[in-house]
């Protein structure tokens, strides 16, 4: 197979929050590894990446940056109509950077379209990148998982008119979404789950996306030293809804009342935000510890620390910390939701799966892990060889490139056949 030249699109790309640069970082590298040269565009916050791979930085005004969130920049900030246009939709309550972003990275493209075969949006599915084929370059694009379901669950949690219109607001982008993923020329999905709700919420013919499973980095490993008693882990967006991380709060709210367990959050709370509060409430601040800003070697011995973990999801378009924990071996507790079941297998096999939202089914599956050190043994082994099985950044890499190959033949060919 030639050398590709790959342009990889990521509106931001925070290398330790959220899936998206995780995934970009994991797959410029396995696809450099595999011969090919990718030049990564990005805003903030921009990606950790191998040194192999080329950053262009795309830089938008990061208005929602700690630790001044949705500030006003100063007049000199202002480059040209674009930064006007971003700070108006923020200053109106929309999320503005999906949009902004495909806006710059076309306007870098236009001057650049001989350096590259291919260009891979990683789901910015904004109106302005439908101009890239026009420009002579394939577009191909990594659609996680539709944000409608984000959206739905954030609503379904507001209080008040004023909070849902917010709500409504900030979403915006999301109708752009849908209008452009069904006139996407190919999508990647991460799971099958994934794959049908793009279809159900974005409209998008089920024949021009292909689901390709994620990856898990070598580095996650089982521990070397005992796991600590009574210790539970999650790694979720703790303000988001849609990570369930209340119910899991109300779950061991519970635990606490007849046993002696901590909870560990990898992530970091918004002050005054719905964790803070459901902890207030509960009256269970000196048993819940927030980690975050840690290294990979770090969260791997935090991860490897835990009896047991949790992955309370109200819906998953994958879910990589859910693999990465089978990973270490650690024992798992999580939500029959979106496409975690894919990820663990049938409920049983590495972990015990539990109706998403059910705080009652939550007490119950993690009070029984917690007293069956055979049943953790028998998880965390079937666990980490499900992720040596199926989830490797070398196979997906191959299978991407498999899916760049065919998208540009078939531009080609129709570029061939319209001369």
């Amino acid at each position: 197979m030639d050398q590709l030249r790959i342009a990889l699109l990521s509106y931001r790309s925070n290398p330790h929050v959220g899936g998206q640069g995780i995934y970009l970082r994991h797959l410029s590298r396995e696809l450099v590894e595999l011969g090919h040269s990718v030049e990564v565009f990005s805003g903030q916050p921009y990606p950790d990446l191998d040194p192999r791979v080329t950053l262009t930085k795309v830089p938008s005004l990061d208005l929602f940056a700690e630790p001044d969130p949705f500030r006003n920049p100063k007049l000199a900030e202002l480059r040209d109509w674009i930064d006007v246009e971003e700070w108006a939709r923020m200053r109106t309550g929309a999320f503005p950077e999906p949009l902004t972003f495909a806006r710059r990275v076309v306007r870098v493209l236009a001057g650049r379209t001989r350096d590259f075969d291919i260009v891979h949006d990683n789901q910015t599915l904004a109106t302005p990148l439908l101009a890239i084929e026009k420009l002579g370059l394939p577009l191909i694009t990594t659609l996680h998982h539709p944000i409608s379901y984000d959206r739905r669950i954030e609503l379904k949690a507001a209080h008040g008119l004023k909070k849902k219109f917010g709500l409504y607001r900030w979403y915006s982008f999301v109708k752009m979404q849908a209008s452009v993923a069904p006139r996407l020329r190919r999508i990647l999905t991460p799971s099958e789950s994934s794959r049908r709700d793009v279809a159900t919420e974005f409209g998008v013919d089920p024949a021009r996306m292909e689901t390709i499973l994620l990856g898990v980095d070598e580095g996650f490993t089982p521990p070397t030293t005992p796991r600590v008693p009574g210790r539970i882990l999650a790694m979720a967006s703790a303000d988001a809804p849609l990570k369930g991380i209340s119910n899991l709060l109300e779950a061991f709210a519970k635990l606490r009342t007849e046993r002696d367990v901590e909870l560990v959050l990898v992530t970091k709370p918004v002050p005054g935000g719905r964790t803070e509060y459901f902890i207030d409430r509960l009256g269970i601040g000196e048993h819940v510890r927030f980690v975050s800003g840690i290294t990979d070697a770090e969260l791997v011995d935090l991860m490897g620390s835990a009896e047991i973990a949790c992955v309370p999801s109200l819906y998953e378009g994958f879910s990589l910390p859910t693999a990465e924990l089978m990973a270490c071996g650690t024992p798992l507790v999580a939500s029959r939701a979106g496409a975690i079941p894919e990820v663990t297998g049938e409920s049983g096999l590495a972990a015990t799966l539990v109706t998403p939202g059910d705080v009652g089914e939550l007490v119950t599956a993690i009070g029984e892990l917690l007293d069956n050190p055979e049943l953790r043994a028998r998880y965390s082994a079937a666990g980490r060889a499900r992720v040596q099985s199926l989830f490797s950044w070398r196979a997906v890499a191959r299978q991407v490139v498999e899916a760049y190959c065919k998208t540009i033949d078939e531009f080609r060919e129709e570029q061939h056949a319209d001369r």
